[in-house]
């Protein structure tokens, strides 16, 4: 019995890293606005370094 404890422990790892990934890697809604305010703030900063 303890070697299918110790068989269920790399299997069980595997399982959760394969469900992480698979969540972490899902494709995300963008808010477009949200990116348009970011795209103005950096516009406006880098007009201001220029010389």
């Amino acid at each position: 019995m303890t070697v299918l404890t110790w068989l269920l422990i790399p299997l069980g790892t595997g399982v959760v890293a394969s469900v992480w990934g698979w969540f972490a890697g899902r494709p995300r809604r963008a808010d477009v606005w949200t990116d348009v305010d970011r795209y103005d703030r950096l516009r406006a900063a880098l007009a201001r370094t220029e010389s």
